[in-house]
């Protein structure tokens, strides 16, 4: 393919602004008064912003998607060689006022690599596949990484499926209800390497009228 023969001689670089400006349409989604946001997994507002990322801007680049039993969503542009995709992501919830950018930069960042290959033509050597991993913060459903930790066998779906939030609804019937339940075959198996791209966000450095901060120390999840 001439394209990518071209694409080889020259920097390829995404498009900033419109990485920003998607990140921004995406904190409207449960955006609250200090710009943070607030999307409890399978909620309304996260299942408005899967819609969106889904109907509008996946399918709009033309991109297989798929969806597995525990709602993670795949979308995959095809390679010149059918082997395990490269796979990037995250996930699109978020603790309750929450950083606009943790877990979702992962995920548009990711999306940004797509458009920046359909935009220039490009076909990749192998497949490239979004991913966006279901209750991944385990804010309303404990534990955290809940779905990512199902399909690599870290958690049993069915005990999963039974973890309730503070209105006593279980994972599996908000799962029922979103709409996004779908096939346990299309779990991803193998991939030939996964990148995230990930920030976490927290008050102290804003309270403190500091731009920039060394990090001592993070949470442990312990399961």
């Amino acid at each position: 393919m001439k394209e990518c023969h071209d694409a080889k001689k020259k920097k390829l670089s995404i498009n900033g602004e419109r990485l920003k400006r998607t990140l921004e349409t995406f904190a409207d989604f449960g955006r609250t008064e200090n710009n943070g946001v607030t999307r409890f997994s399978l909620s309304k507002t996260d299942i408005a912003a899967r819609d969106y990322f889904v109907s509008l801007l996946l399918k709009q680049l033309g991109m297989t998607v798929k969806v597995d039993d525990v709602a993670n969503i795949y979308a995959t542009l095809p390679g010149e060689e059918d082997r395990p995709p490269l796979v990037m992501g995250s996930h699109l919830d978020s603790v309750k006022k929450g950083g606009r950018f943790d877990g979702v930069l992962g995920v548009l960042s990711a999306l940004e690599v797509a458009r920046t290959l359909v935009d220039h033509h490009i076909k990749p050597k192998i497949p490239f596949t979004i991913v966006d991993f279901t209750n991944e913060e385990g804010a309303r459903f404990d534990p955290a990484m809940m779905c990512s930790g199902i399909i690599s066998g870290k958690f049993e779906k069915a005990d999963m499926l039974e973890t309730k939030d503070t209105d006593g609804i279980t994972f599996g019937e908000a799962l029922d209800a979103s709409g996004y339940k779908g096939d346990a075959e299309n779990r991803l198996k193998n991939a030939a390497a996964y990148l995230e791209l990930h920030i976490e966000q927290g008050p102290v450095l804003e309270s403190e009228h500091l731009k920039i901060g060394v990090v001592e120390g993070v949470v442990g999840m312990v399961n």
